[in-house]
């Protein structure tokens, strides 16, 4: 079976541009709030939805990520209720791609089986989870991708050609490879190295390889737009969202607007991607 992932990327390769993927946290700064954010992306550019799952111990995460996760478990979030974000957002948009990523752990104590027959109902079709490597997939992977769940693998600049074939096994939707060793938000790095590491992969796959870490404005982009099939964009959005909270929370602007205003901008840069390759 094809998944709205699987349809999407289709779709945008018969355009010839990459894909812009959008990462928000579940439940930050409230559950409100964050569904109005959600509902503006697709209108903003955003192809496909990274949904976060809050988790008390990100450890892959950075600091803004992680404060934007803290914020969402004091307004009350959990798995549920992420869960439910995504149900909402299905209300008005059946065709955008959203993809739950976190964490094992809420997933391990939600129940797996349960956990999968409630994402589906949900509409959600695809699953980062960056604390299970492929040694683990009959913990999650393999039930998810039987259920009709695109499982999607993170690869990295240290995943050399012996370990790749691996990490690629069972993975589904698309590929995340990770432009640098460390935590989410660091500094981007040589466009070109991410040309070479994109096309690396692509010798191993077909599927489509997406890129995140590090990505902040409509330039960097473009540029990691040029040879990827997506470009991914989390602390920047995360950002956004914090920078029009006040000390004890209070919303000085509209979360919604300000990460609107930010996607529209990068989803340019995506979309001049390709016409800037060929130039």
């Amino acid at each position: 079976m094809t998944t709205r992932i699987d349809r999407r990327f289709a779709r945008l390769k018969e355009e010839g541009r990459p894909a812009l993927v959008t990462y928000i946290m579940g439940g930050d700064p409230d559950f409100e709030t964050s569904l109005a954010i959600m509902k503006t992306l697709p209108g903003a550019g955003s192809d496909v939805i990274e949904l976060g799952m809050p988790f008390s111990d990100p450890m892959a995460d950075g600091p803004a990520i992680q404060a934007a996760g803290l914020r969402a478990l004091k307004g009350g979030q959990t798995l549920k209720k992420t869960l439910e974000l995504a149900r909402a957002f299905r209300q008005d948009d059946n065709e955008t791609p959203i993809v739950m990523m976190g964490y094992y752990n809420p997933i391990y104590i939600y129940g797996v089986e349960r956990f999968l027959a409630d994402a589906i109902e949900a509409g959600i079709d695809g699953l980062i989870v960056v604390d299970l490597p492929p040694e683990m997939d009959e913990e999650l992977c393999i039930p998810a991708l039987k259920a009709g769940v695109n499982f999607i693998r993170l690869a990295t600049p240290t995943t050399d050609d012996k370990r790749l074939p691996t990490v690629l096994t069972n993975t589904s939707g698309f590929v995340y490879y990770v432009s640098m060793t460390g935590i989410t938000g660091s500094a981007l790095p040589d466009t070109a190295k991410v040309a070479g590491a994109v096309a690396r992969i692509k010798a191993h796959t077909e599927l489509p390889v997406c890129v995140g870490f590090g990505v902040k404005t409509a330039e960097q982009a473009r540029a990691i737009g040029a040879s990827a099939d997506g470009v991914v964009v989390g602390t920047a959005i995360v950002n956004a969202v914090a920078n029009v909270l006040g000390p004890d929370g209070e919303q000085t602007a509209d979360p919604a607007e300000a990460v609107a205003t930010l996607v529209s901008g990068l989803a340019q840069g995506v979309r001049g991607a390709r016409l800037a390759a060929a130039r």
